[in-house]
């Protein structure tokens, strides 16, 4: 197949297929070696680039999909009219943030971390498909021991875990540390002040 046609073929696959799609499954589909598909993806990407498209080539999920250009995702968004209910709440938020960066991880140990039952909220993670169970802690009762799913990867746009922003970023700086730190020491004062005011 022609460079040209191998790209329009590749093209015409990833605008009907739902999940992004691994190169190695493009080449055996279209009787082509990877490093060819691999060579019209790139040509592809740099194609939708240099013609500033409203739709990109993107790499997520070990695989290759077609979506919508970012800066039109106000329109986008407008037009497909999303429900709330499928929005995530920020407790479901939270966990998946803890299974992501703590994978693979138990339920016993997502709860110790929020400091509240999360059952409902991992079994919705579940259905959603955004985490799954990846094996059973050893010890007793071998509690199943969740991780994030490909899908989780896809919706984030990132091709792998590595791609994770450093968990350091969402820490507080020094500054809000040492002023939360003085907020803290001073109610602590006042509550003493009050209990020697009490006696």
């Amino acid at each position: 197949m022609e460079g040209e046609e191998l790209g329009r073929t590749i093209e015409a696959v990833l605008l009907v297929a739902v999940e992004p799609l691994a190169p190695q499954l493009l080449a055996e589909l279209l009787e082509e070696p990877v490093e060819r598909v691999e060579e019209a993806l790139v040509v592809l990407a740099q194609g939708y680039q240099a013609q500033h498209r409203g739709i990109v080539l993107v790499r997520v999920a070990g695989g290759a999909r077609l979506q919508t250009h970012p800066d039109l995702a106000p329109y986008v968004e407008r037009f497909a009219n999303r429900e709330v209910s499928h929005r995530l709440s920020t407790a479901a938020l939270e966990t998946l943030a803890i299974v992501a960066y703590r994978q693979p991880v138990s339920r016993g140990q997502i709860s110790s971390l929020r400091g509240v039952n999360v059952d409902g909220v991992t079994r919705l993670l579940e259905q959603r498909g955004y985490i799954e169970v990846v094996g059973r802690a050893e010890g007793p009762g071998q509690p199943v021991l969740f991780g994030t799913t490909d899908l989780f990867l896809e919706r984030l746009g990132l091709n792998s875990l590595k791609q994770l922003p450093p968990v350091e970023d969402f820490l507080p700086g020094p500054e809000v540390a040492g002023a939360f730190e003085l907020d803290l020491q001073a109610a602590l004062g006042l509550g003493v002040e009050l209990g020697t005011d009490d006696t």
